[in-house]
């Protein structure tokens, strides 16, 4: 066994990145997922489905508590790579795992070059680095969203482990913001507003046009910060990092930080009043005028040509 990858899921539902994970380190041996959830059934019944996927092993408790720290270390020594995403779990975890096994993970990874080369952002993600990870065991956090997702169409083996145990913490409220979107995470297409949008109410219009592309929606730190979005919009340094195929930004600037999180975007198209603002220069095609008149048209066209088709 060479590869254990901490699946990633939520609210009993593998998510997306787990996907994308399989597919990125896959090349490098077998695989293993680990689904380490109160109820692991479902979602091990979707992970044994990934294309790549050789064992799928469970066991019942917190995936955020020292006792699931304790459970990957008795693991570790099995494989020659430990990976999550790196999302709040795999941020959560991968750190206190390092410092148990006493090595040095290589996190934010957005490239592997070799078994034991990695690519990650630095300088707050104005630049990128090629490192060479000498250790007999890599552990690594990857970002989901630069990889392309596994296949399904497998039925790997499930096997059942002891529970993980109990924790000291335990888990007082969760607070939702419901919605049928696409992940923002790992979108294809995602529609963001800045501030500039100017309200909540101004939001429904980019909230609009994100439901006739199918799109998930993201926002500015600016817009979270004034209310206009929740915090799981956010999009950058501080907030989500994406890579979708097609970034729709419209009223953003352009902030160093913002654009830390879109690096990996294929295609941009920015939407501004300002010709000179930094997203624009960086976008492959851009709309300069009011985001109140040109997302209506553009809304209209794209319901035209539904209509027609």
């Amino acid at each position: 066994m060479s590869v254990l990858i901490l699946a990633d899921h939520d609210g009993g539902v593998l998510s997306p990145a787990t996907a994308r994970l399989v597919a990125a380190l896959s090349p490098f041996g077998a695989v293993d997922l680990l689904v380490l959830a109160e109820d692991p059934d479902p979602i091990a019944q979707a992970a044994s489905g990934l294309a790549g996927v050789s064992n799928v092993l469970t066991a019942r408790g917190q995936v955020l508590s020292e006792s699931a720290v304790a459970l990957l270390e008795t693991l570790a020594v099995r494989y020659l790579y430990v990976a999550a995403s790196a999302g709040s779990v795999g941020k959560d975890i991968v750190p206190r795992l390092a410092a148990r096994l006493d090595i040095m993970p290589v996190t934010d990874v957005v490239a592997i070059l070799g078994p034991d080369r990695f690519v990650r952002p630095i300088y707050a993600g104005n630049a990128l680095q090629t490192l060479t990870d000498p250790q007999p065991l890599h552990l690594l956090t990857l970002r989901a969203s630069a990889f392309a997702p596994a296949a399904a169409g497998n039925a790997a083996p499930i096997q059942v482990l002891d529970n993980a145990g109990q924790s000291a913490a335990s888990i007082i409220a969760a607070h939702r913001t419901p919605g049928d979107r696409p992940d923002l995470a790992t979108a294809r297409v995602v529609v963001a507003g800045g501030v500039a949008v100017g309200s909540a109410e101004g939001f429904q219009l980019i909230e609009m046009l994100g439901r006739k592309l199918g799109a998930a929606i993201g926002a500015t730190r600016a817009a979270v910060d004034a209310g206009y979005a929740p915090n799981d919009w956010q999009v950058g340094q501080t907030g989500k990092v994406i890579a979708p195929d097609l970034y729709i930004a419209i009223g953003i600037s352009g902030a160093l930080q913002h654009l830390a999180g879109i690096q990996g975007a294929k295609r941009i198209v920015a939407i501004n009043t300002d010709p000179e603002a930094p997203l624009v220069k960086l976008a492959d095609a851009a709309l300069i005028g009011d985001l109140f008149e040109i997302v209506p048209q553009l809304i209209a066209e794209l319901e035209k040509h539904r209509a027609g088709a």
